[in-house]
């Protein structure tokens, strides 16, 4: 564990965030590198599919893997108190119950796949690529959630490097089998699935060779996993309220998908592009944000409030020239970046015309996560989560409808600035109040015997 309460607050931060940072590009760069093999070998319908594709799978695996938070701390908190045998049986809980959802929700994923494709409205010339795409990829779910648990374990043992070894060797599988199967061997868009299958397998494997020769006490042995129930009710409680909001969140971005649907396949492939380019633009926002969470956390467990005024000025303006230099970068490049994905004049139009509607107000989608990350620190996750969804669901879905009507496709791309605005106003003028302080616990952390203490 990095110790934040000493030192240049700046400087510590930026080092934290970092690898986080590299961990989550490489994630992104799965949808990004299938997008952009299928749009240039196999054209717009296939970029189409899988872009419709993402929110639904995002939505099927949110809850999951945010209740699965939970037991991350649990972990952390058994290893803390140096008992080995509840850190194993905590672990093995985990697995259990993420092999059982990963069952789940491929069964309910493939048979529902039809029929919510269709409530979101998706054009009948996408349906088939975006069902096979979508089916593929829910075959991989075991590896996926698998993948998921030992990073959890690694993360929970104070280990957050391992996992980005793990990720980064199965991007690069990813990069190889995608093009070998789409651009070499022709399966389209379930080849795009496939590819991305096999890799989190790879990493899978990969991280369960690498605790059984290096953990002793988290060896994973399928034939001897204990189910806990008390361990699961409790991983259960405090993850619960992280795994709502994402399903919310996925929820909500669906209800964007299916205005987005309506009109037509070069909309739905501009998007699908335009929203993976400003997934990996707000990279830096999000993970500063979670750097200052864990600064803040700290500093405020040390006693020391004046340190948390010293990193919320440092990461606000570190956060917001990334994202001014973005916007500057994506504005310009607007068009070659949106030719990477598609020689299509159309799509690459419609996309040019998002990116600089959208990327024009990044600072606004940084400031309101530097301000969140102040504010969870402290440990007041409740108000910055209906910050979350109000922004989402009150603002920008209604507004992504109505604008819409007027103004086009153009209405919904400006709901999202709308909604970041929003946020950012009702999070600063919470942060003002300053009732998030109130929420600081600096209480040690008690030894953990029949119940999970967080403190």
């Amino acid at each position: 564990m990095k110790n934040l309460t000493e030192g240049h607050s700046g400087s510590l931060i930026f080092k934290f965030a970092m690898p986080m940072l590299i961990g989550n590009v490489f994630q992104q760069s799965y949808s990004i590198v299938d997008s952009i093999v299928l749009g240039r070998y196999v054209g717009k319908e296939a970029l189409a599919a899988v872009g419709a594709s993402f929110p639904l799978i995002f939505m099927l695996i949110s809850f999951v893997v945010g209740v699965a938070m939970g037991t991350t701390i649990i972990i952390s908190q058994y290893y803390g108190a140096k008992d080995m045998k509840m850190v194993k049986r905590a672990i093995e809980t985990m697995y259990i119950t993420l092999f059982a959802a990963s069952i789940i929700v491929t069964i309910l994923g493939i048979t529902l796949s039809g029929p919510i494709f269709r409530l979101i409205n998706l054009p009948e010339a996408v349906m088939p690529q975006a069902i096979t795409f979508f089916n593929v990829y829910l075959t991989g779910m075991i590896f996926f959630f698998g993948f998921n648990g030992i990073s959890s374990v690694l993360r929970g043992l104070g280990d957050s490097k391992t996992p980005l070894y793990f990720l980064i060797i199965s991007t690069v599988m990813n990069m190889v089998l995608v093009l070998l199967f789409v651009a070499v061997f022709k399966w389209g868009v379930a080849g795009a699935a496939w590819a991305t299958v096999i890799s989190q397998a790879g990493a899978f494997i990969t991280g369960i060779i690498y605790l059984n020769r290096t953990h002793e006490v988290v060896k994973l042995d399928s034939l001897k996993l204990v189910f806990d129930r008390a361990i699961f009710k409790k991983s259960l409680m405090i993850g619960l309220p992280t795994g709502l909001q994402q399903t919310f969140v996925s929820m909500g971005m669906l209800a964007v998908t299916r205005i987005v649907n309506g009109f037509g396949t070069d909309v739905i492939a501009a998007y699908s592009v335009a929203i993976r380019l400003d997934s990996l633009a707000g990279m830096p926002a999000m993970n500063f944000g979670a750097a200052l969470s864990t600064f803040v956390g700290q500093n405020l467990g040390a006693n020391k409030p004046e340190r948390v005024k010293q990193g919320f000025k440092a990461t606000f303006m570190m956060s917001g020239a990334l994202a001014l230099l973005t916007s500057l970068v994506v504005i310009i490049f607007r068009q070659p970046l949106m030719h990477l994905f598609t020689e299509d004049t159309a799509v690459i139009a419609i996309g040019a015309d998002y990116l600089v509607i959208v990327s024009s107000f990044y600072i606004f989608f940084s400031t309101m996560f530097v301000i969140g990350g102040v504010m969870r620190g402290a440990g007041d996750t409740l108000i910055p989560m209906f910050i979350t969804l109000f922004a989402l669901w009150v603002i920008r879905i209604p507004a992504a409808w109505i604008m819409s009507r007027y103004f086009g496709v153009d209405g919904i791309w400006w709901s999202i600035p709308v909604a970041w605005f929003i946020g950012m106003t009702l999070s600063y003028l919470y942060y003002l109040k300053g009732n998030w302080k109130k929420k600081v616990v600096v209480k040690p952390m008690a030894v953990i015997t029949d119940e999970v203490i967080i403190d």
